[in-house]
């Protein structure tokens, strides 16, 4: 039976014989001795393996480089060196994959992101994107079990959609109707009729309209899946594919669904720690090295101390109104240091204003509530007031807005008015409108993008080092 390498490490059944496998990180040795460093993805750290340079292993090592895979054959024993408390001393070497050091782009040397962008299809195997990957996966589980230990329904949501549910027109089209001399209606038009589905259609970039119509059943639902949005935008926060977690709740009301979304956050962040330690404290030092480069003033929070910033304080609960006036009279803004000024009431944030509230001025976590009801969607519930909805965004250290949700328009005729307001043609969502007519209840949700969450917990800087292949402008590589 195969054992992982995480496994061999945290063992202690020393003069056992067992086989490993695994790729070759480093070799070094002497004219008695050589030492391979193996590892198998499992876990960060390698496994050492210690050769004895005799006939019989000359040949097989002189073909053993860096990258290549190989299985080792040979007893556990108690390591005298530094760092491990493990190592096998080989007995049979087979190199399963050999590795030409001349091609091989992977040397044992710090590679730059970019360059390791570029290599996508290898970049896993760095400590770096191996850990990514190792916290990803950990996250993922972490989302289904706070959702399912919750009597959440998993639902799963169409990709393909003739609706467009942000209501910003930046979505990919899906036809079969070729390229060139499309057929065209009386107007001049591509005929959609002719096309695959009988009517024009997307990528979504949401699956919370279909969520709501489960959740008037199900009660409480949520959706994990790919996202896009064809937004030329080429910034380290955006990609043209991200998944989405999306949750329904029928009869919670923003205060609910406030609740919920912290619950949520704080046990993902805890499920890291708790499960991810040495991947975790791998990034922190790597972030470490890197904010040495940096301006003291400029420098971020230690990665682990950030993370425990968000378990060990209540998020505070802001009205934009609130927060408006927060930020209109701050310093930053007084003195025109930021980029965007806050003149008045319906401005709409950017990430320096959110980053502000969080970092400097409440020194924790914030949800603000209540945004003006014309910089927000048509399904936001709206307030007495007339100017504003229940809207919700919780603001981390760091990242911003993490997560966006409101409380759902229940009322119809509120709802229809409102979609004619902005625009959105009600004779095609007619679906939509009847969870309004048949047995419609308060209901509310939030949505979080799990690549902005991979950001907070990886500490990266870019949103294309925590998704394995990011999709962007002019890039549809591997």
């Amino acid at each position: 039976m195969i054992i992982s390498i995480k496994e061999l490490l945290n063992s202690e059944n020393y003069g056992n014989k067992v086989n490993v496998k695994g790729w070759v990180r480093t070799k070094r040795g002497s004219k008695n001795v050589a030492f391979i460093a193996l590892n198998d993805g499992s876990t960060i750290n390698n496994i050492q393996i210690v050769v004895e340079v005799n006939e019989q292993n000359e040949n097989i090592l002189a073909k053993i480089h860096t990258g290549a895979s190989i299985s080792v054959d040979g007893e556990l024993v108690k390591s005298e060196g530094k760092g491990q408390n493990v190592e096998i001393n080989s007995i049979k070497i087979e190199i399963l994959g050999e590795s030409n050091p001349d091609e091989y782009p992977l040397q044992p040397k710090k590679h730059s992101l970019e360059f390791l962008r570029e290599i996508a299809h290898l970049r896993f195997r760095t400590n770096t994107f191996g850990a990514i990957s190792r916290i990803r996966h950990a996250m993922i589980f972490a989302v289904h079990s706070f959702f399912n230990e919750r009597g959440f329904c998993n639902v799963h949501t169409p990709l393909i959609t003739a609706s467009d549910a942000e209501g910003a027109g930046e979505m990919f089209r899906v036809t079969t109707l070729p390229a060139k001399d499309a057929p065209t209606n009386e107007e001049g038009n591509v005929d959609f009729s002719n096309d695959f589905f009988g009517r024009e259609t997307n990528l979504t970039v949401s699956g919370q309209l279909e969520a709501e119509l489960a959740a008037m059943a199900l009660s409480k639902v949520y959706t994990f899946g790919p996202t896009f949005r064809a937004e030329n935008s080429n910034t380290t926060r955006h990609l043209a594919e991200f998944w989405m977690i999306e949750p329904e709740a029928a009869f919670y009301d923003i205060n609910d669904n406030m609740d919920l979304a912290e619950d949520m956050l704080k046990y993902c962040v805890k499920y890291a720690l708790d499960n991810c330690k040495e991947d975790i404290e791998f990034l922190s030092k790597r972030l470490q090295e890197e904010e040495k480069t940096k301006p003291q003033n400029e420098r971020s929070q230690e990665l682990i101390e950030k993370l425990n910033f968000v378990l060990e304080n209540n998020f505070e609960r802001v009205t934009y109104t609130e927060a408006i006036d927060i930020l209109r009279n701050s310093k930053p803004n007084k003195k025109k240091k930021f980029q965007y000024i806050i003149d008045g009431w319906g401005a709409d944030l950017q990430s320096e204003h959110e980053r502000y509230l969080v970092e400097k001025h409440f020194k924790k976590p914030v949800i603000l509530i209540d945004y003006p009801k014309e910089i927000k969607s048509f399904y936001m519930k709206q307030n007495d007031d007339g100017k504003t909805v229940r809207a919700m965004d919780i603001l981390f250290p760091g990242i911003g807005e993490i997560v966006g949700g409101s409380q759902r328009e229940e009322n119809y005729d509120k709802l229809v008015t409102r979609m004619n307001e902005m625009g959105v043609p009600t004779k095609d969502m007619n679906w939509y409108l009847d969870t309004r007519k048949f047995g419609t209840v308060p209901h509310s949700g939030f949505g979080l993008g799990f690549e902005r969450l991979m950001l907070f917990v990886t500490g990266m800087g870019n949103i294309r080092d925590v998704i394995p292949f990011p999709r962007t402008p002019k890039n549809a590589e591997f």
